[in-house]
């Protein structure tokens, strides 16, 4: 089936409070999200995020776990966040799960290795 959609979804809730309290838990070494890790520099959206993003043939949203909708709640309640999904015509599944973000060590790149063998496998509409 080819994917219609991908989303990313951080551990973490948006907002002035989610985010300061995953950079707490960051800075005290109790929390962490490879997602994070992979989009994100000290401070903003990393450009080679965006321009991979960009690059793909189907759409890429980034959300928080207070952005999920029932359907997308359900399936990051079974594959866990951070979590990259994939929407097909039979709906979602993950496509990489947080240990997998985590040993991609903040590379761009290695993720969008791991789209585009997939997207390439799969194909897209």
């Amino acid at each position: 089936m080819p994917v219609i959609e991908i989303v990313g979804v951080y551990d973490a809730d948006a907002g002035l409070l989610g985010e300061a309290a995953y950079v707490w838990g960051k800075l005290r070494g109790t929390h962490h999200c490879g997602l994070c890790d992979i989009t994100h520099g000290t401070v903003r959206r990393k450009p080679a995020w965006d321009a991979m993003a960009a690059s793909l043939p189907v759409p890429v949203r980034l959300l928080h776990l207070n952005e999920l909708d029932d359907e997308l709640r359900s399936v990051v309640a079974v594959a866990g966040a951070p979590v990259v999904l994939a929407r097909d015509d039979e709906g979602w599944r993950a496509l990489v799960g947080g240990g997998e973000l985590d040993a991609m060590a903040g590379s761009v790149d290695a993720l969008e290795a791991v789209l585009v063998r997939h997207l390439g496998e799969v194909g897209t509409p």
